[in-house]
């Protein structure tokens, strides 16, 4: 292995982190569905390592075609950069749509109260509609409380993710590193994708152990709602600052 592979994959190593740090669209998102959606670690950790991977093959995908097929750094760049708007302008409408759902969950969730005569008698007694229209369910990724199935969001952010592209790993590690060997490549971007990958797990554990500690039992019904806002501000942090 040569010194300018080695520099290369101390490159990616810091790239990997740094820029998978700065995106809080690698780690919010799951955070925030997470706590919505009352995940355990496990499941969350799990969600992030499926998304994580697609987000990481997809770039991998189109750099190795690149260089296979000879495509200029520029086309691949400009791909990159089309992907990117489609994977942000994406979780701009998942966000908006469990955001528009968990408000209307919470509306329904809200503990109100209705009158009952019976004769001379007169009286009330709490009640909220989301209780009311609950039908029992069984298996893992079954509805609970009119709640999509976690298998369904999980899937649908791991088309996000796929969308999104790792903008630094084609231009400044596959390319650089094609010019000394292929192996020097797969070595490259594998230390990319095992740094990426567990930078976002950690960030995750770590800010998950951080919410956990944050009670405020008065919007405790507006958890979904919230988790979308979080991932609605993710989209539009991409999107609108290009971050």
């Amino acid at each position: 292995m040569t010194p300018e592979i080695i520099a290369l994959m101390a490159a990616a190593a810091s790239i990997a982190f740094v820029h998978t740090l700065l995106g809080p669209d690698h780690y919010l998102p799951f955070v925030a569905l997470a706590r919505g959606r009352g995940w355990s670690l496990r499941r969350a950790l799990g969600v992030t390592l499926f998304c994580g991977s697609g987000h990481i093959v997809g770039s991998v995908l189109l750099g190795f075609l690149g260089l296979y097929l000879g495509v200029q750094l520029g086309t691949l760049e400009w791909i990159e950069g089309v992907r990117g708007d489609l994977a942000g302008w994406a979780l701009v409408a998942f966000g908006l749509a469990y955001l528009s759902w968990g408000l209307r969950r919470a509306q329904r969730s809200r503990e109100h109260s209705h009158w009952h005569s019976h004769g001379s008698l007169r009286h009330r007694h709490p009640h909220d509609h989301l209780a009311q229209h609950a039908h029992p369910h069984t298996g893992p990724d079954a509805p609970e409380d009119g709640v999509p199935q976690r298998g369904l969001v999980a899937w649908a952010l791991f088309i996000v993710f796929v969308l999104g592209p790792c903008e630094p790993l084609i231009p400044l590690l596959m390319f650089p590193a094609a010019r000394e060997s292929a192996a020097g490549v797969v070595a490259v971007t594998g230390v990319f994708a095992l740094v990426t990958i567990a930078t976002m797990l950690g960030a995750v554990v770590v800010a998950l152990w951080g919410a956990q500690r944050l009670h405020f039992p008065g919007l405790a019904r507006f958890g979904q709602a919230i988790a979308g806002g979080v991932v609605l501000c993710c989209g539009l942090a991409i999107t609108v600052l290009g971050l």
